[in-house]
C-alpha cells in the first residue's frame, strides 16, 4: 500500500479511518521529539524528515538531488513501519533501542535493521519512541552517515 500523496496532509486525508489516531499520533510523537533541524515532506510514498541540503548540500549518495534521509512512518497493508536510519547505522543506538523495547511493551520486536513493524497499534511503545527520536540531531546523523560511507568495505 504506497501512498500518492503529496504532502503530508494529503497524507493524512489519505489514511483508512482505523488508522487515522495512531498515526497522528505517532506523527505528533516524531514532530515533539525530533531533534530541531529536520525538514519533513513525502519520499516514497511515506511521511519523511530528512536533513536538508541547506545543512548537508551533498544529500544522499544515492541520489544527490534528494536530502539526505533520517526518518519515515508509514501506514502500509497489514502494518505500521518505522523506519529509523540512526537504528542502520549506529550500533550503540540499535543495541540501546533492543535492549530498551522488553521493558515498554509486552510484545516481540518486530524489527530490521533501521524498519521497526508494528501489527497492533495499541501495542506501539510511544515513551520509548520519543526518546528515541531525541537521541540524534541532523549534525550527528550527518557524522554517522558519512563515517558509514567512508568505512571500508569488506570484501569476501
Amino acid at each position: 500500500m504506497i501512498s500518492t500523496a503529496a504532502t503530508p496532509e494529503e497524507y493524512f486525508e489519505s489514511l483508512p479511518a482505523d488508522r487515522q489516531e495512531v498515526m497522528n499520533r505517532l506523527y505528533s510523537t516524531i514532530t515533539s521529539n525530533l531533534p530541531h533541524g529536520f525538514d519533513q515532506g513525502i519520499s516514497y510514498g511515506m511521511l519523511t524528515w530528512v536533513v536538508p541540503h541547506s545543512t548537508y548540500p551533498n544529500g544522499y549518495h544515492c541520489d544527490p538531488k534528494q536530502a539526505l534521509p533520517f526518518l519515515s512512518l508509514a501506514s502500509q497493508k497489514s502494518i505500521i513501519a518505522l523506519y529509523h536510519m540512526g537504528l542502520y547505522a549506529d550500533k550503540a543506538l540499535y543495541d540501546w533501542y533492543v535492549a530498551e523495547y522488553p521493558k515498554h511493551s509486552k510484545t516481540k520486536l518486530d524489527m530490521g535493521k533501521s524498519c521497526i513493524r508494528f501489527k497492533k497499534p495499541e501495542n506501539i511503545p510511544f515513551d520509548l519512541l520519543a526518546e528515541l527520536f531525541q537521541k540524534m540531531t541532523p549534525a550527528d546523523w550527518v557524522m554517522q552517515y558519512e563515517k558509514m560511507l567512508n568505512a571500508p568495505r569488506e570484501t569476501k
